[in-house]
């Protein structure tokens, strides 16, 4: 199979491990094809990461492996997905991250073992990874990639369990951090989240099997059933018989990614037990009761401001414009590699609709300003059409403190609000004024309790301490 062709890029700055989208098929019969199933469900979770795409198969003999640097539509073309014949399948899209984005470092990964052919496919960070590295290299494990999910698999084949499911049990005690894991196996698929819940991951039915994703939306798309949301510290086991629980193991606490809600999941999603739309309108209703309201309009930054912007305006009872067009053809700037990258295509993607701004003091609502680029740039767009003033609203509580789960971005110097006052930030993107949510409107507006989630982007306050030994919450230890 091809491996998409090694393709080396420029070294850009420092990145989290991965912001990723994983899923796993396993068919109820060997009569299954569960390939395109797998390619579609990828497509489905394109919008997780959009620097490169795998996807292995089972046939009950062999794995066949797939992947390569770039959108799910240019990795594989019918050639390629007819190759890959098989009732089971894994599949993952990826974010690139930090150091060299290297094909080599697309997932998923395949290896034997003595449990046979495995592969297996992660959305998350390890933040024990480097070290479990070193040990694992100090053993004389040969590693190929920077990848957690090559860590993972060496410390499966390591394990010395009796089973694969023991093997995988008996991993999870030794990782620490955030992640969606799934991994297949020649008798069954494992699927594997974090005991904080902060990566999110869902078990489903569809006419030729059961499947996990890292989002309800893969799996309404292709026709099927959402059975629940797999449980934090949960291992399922999906085989032709159904799906069973092989451990529970939670933490203290969960600690679901509050920005899943803010802008990462698709609209379409349920997290966390709430619709992803539906919260961030509430959002913008949650947003709209807190804050001073001057504008005769109210236009949402395309398109993840589009929700909270018609909360927002229902709420404080102003007309919802479209007041600027978006280039769909141009990626998304938050996850875009490079911030030279980000900057180039926030020239070529969004055009101001003049006859709705010009002499309108315009509200503008978006999810979040993170780094600063389009919102300066949206500003300007909108002064240059004649908007007569421009007043920012965000559907999020500045994010002034990096992630270190496994979300962009990594660095707190990438951060454009870390360090500067409320004024700083507004003179900065050049608003006539600027206003955020507070956390307490924004865990309202999620529906979910604020000990059930992770707010450290904004707070400070890690529900596992970076660089910590053992697994921590707020500086204590976790039992």
């Amino acid at each position: 199979m091809s491996d998409g062709g090694l393709r080396l890029a420029g070294r850009f700055s420092e990145k989290p491990r991965e912001a990723c989208g994983v899923l796993g098929i396993w068919g109820k019969n060997t009569d299954a094809a569960v390939v395109r199933l797998c390619y579609l469900g990828l497509y489905a979770l394109q919008h997780r990461g959009q620097e490169g795409a795998g996807i292995v198969t089972f046939d009950g003999e062999r794995m066949r492996l797939h992947k390569g640097a770039g959108l799910v539509p240019k990795v594989f073309d019918e050639e390629s997905l007819s190759e890959l014949e098989g009732f089971a399948g894994i599949g993952h899209v990826r974010l690139a991250t930090k150091g060299e984005r290297h094909v080599v470092n697309t997932q998923p990964f395949l290896v034997r073992s003595s449990y046979g052919s495995l592969a297996a496919a992660l959305n998350g960070s390890l933040l024990n990874g480097d070290k479990l590295r070193e040990k694992l290299l100090s053993e004389g494990t040969v590693l190929q990639t920077d990848s957690d999910s090559e860590v993972i698999l060496n410390l499966i084949a390591k394990s010395g369990a009796e089973s694969l499911p023991a093997a995988v049990a008996k991993t999870l005690e030794h990782i620490e951090g955030s992640y969606a894991l799934v991994i297949l196996g020649e008798d069954m698929l494992l699927a594997a989240r974090d005991p904080w819940g902060n990566r999110p991951l869902t078990l489903g039915r569809l006419e030729e099997g059961y499947i996990a994703a890292s989002e309800s939306c893969a799996i309404t798309n292709l026709g099927g059933e959402v059975i629940r949301e797999i449980e934090p510290g949960e291992l399922l086991m999906l085989d032709g018989t159904g799906w069973r629980t092989y451990r529970l193991q939670s933490a203290g606490r969960k600690a679901l990614c509050s920005f899943e809600h803010v802008y990462f999941a698709r609209p379409d999603s349920c997290i966390g037990g709430r619709n992803a739309y539906l919260v961030r309108k509430a959002i913008g209703r949650e947003l709209a009761k807190e804050v001073p309201i001057s504008a005769d309009l109210v236009i949402g930054a395309p398109d993840s401001g589009v929700a909270p912007a018609l909360g927002f305006a229902e709420e404080a009872g102003l007309p919802f414009e479209i007041g600027v067009i978006k280039n769909r053809y141009v990626g998304r700037t938050f996850i875009r590699p490079t911030q030279g990258d980000r900057s180039l295509a926030v020239q070529i993607k969004l055009n101001p609709v003049v006859d709705v701004l010009k002499g309108k003091g315009v509200a503008v609502v978006d999810d979040s300003i993170v780094r600063g680029t389009t919102s300066g740039k949206l500003i300007r767009l909108l002064r240059e059409a004649g908007a007569r003033e421009v007043h920012m609203y965000v559907a999020s509580p500045p994010y002034r403190f990096p992630c270190y789960y496994g979300n962009e971005p990594s660095s707190e110097s990438e951060l454009v609000a870390s360090g500067r006052t409320l004024d700083e930030l507004r003179k900065l993107i050049g608003a006539d004024s600027l206003h955020y949510i507070s956390v307490d409107g924004l865990v309202r507006a999620i529906g979910i309790p604020r000990d059930e989630l992770c707010l450290a982007c904004f707070t400070g306050e890690y529900p596992i301490i970076p660089g910590s030994e053992g697994r921590k919450e707020n500086g204590k230890e976790c039992l």
